[in-house]
């Protein structure tokens, strides 16, 4: 598996070995063994696999505060997404900046995102699948979020409108969010 380094604490993009042949192929998309040889020693609890209908579906900017924060490592299964994560560790050098990387059925990349980061992603295709693991549980009442389009964070999302739920339309600024990360 190959590593690379983003810039920002602990954020890396995953690339796994494919083994393609006349059948098709197979790859490890997780081993805890490669993961900490690696430096990730995340132990995940729960696997989410979420389905956009739709081109243009932009899900997020959403964290778990403490003592519910989550590390995931997202994948796509199925299309491609534009994935972006915004950091919110107070102590980071890259405090407040974002990072965004396309993940893909095609490239088979996957973001591992440490806890701390606010996370979103724009659908690229109709009928995206993700996969994502988490290493916390979901806890309604810790469920945080920032607002998509955030001036403060000029995230270049490449698309004017997307298709954004009720939900995440009401979510606050980051000015709003940052007495939740140290």
């Amino acid at each position: 598996m190959k590593v690379t380094e983003t810039g920002f604490s602990d954020l890396y993009i995953l690339e796994p070995i494919i083994h393609k042949d006349g059948r098709g192929f197979f790859f490890e998309s997780y081993s805890q063994k490669k993961f900490a040889e690696s430096g990730i020693h995340s132990i995940f609890v729960q696997d989410n696999h979420v389905k956009s209908s739709d081109k243009n579906v932009l899900r997020g900017l959403h964290y778990q505060k403490p003592p519910y924060a989550q590390s995931k490592l997202i994948r796509v299964v199925k299309g491609s997404i534009y994935d972006v994560v915004v950091d919110l560790r107070k102590s980071s050098k890259t405090f407040k900046q974002w990072y965004g990387v396309e993940l893909s059925d095609k490239n088979f990349k996957q973001l591992f995102v440490p806890r701390g980061f606010a996370h979103a992603y724009l659908t690229l295709e109709s009928n995206c699948e993700v996969l994502y693991k988490v290493d916390n549980v979901y806890d309604p009442k810790s469920e945080g979020g920032v607002l998509w389009n955030d001036p403060e964070l000029s995230i270049d999302w490449q698309v004017f409108e997307p298709i954004v739920s009720e939900k995440d339309k009401k979510l606050q600024t980051l000015s709003f969010s940052l007495d939740i990360f140290q």
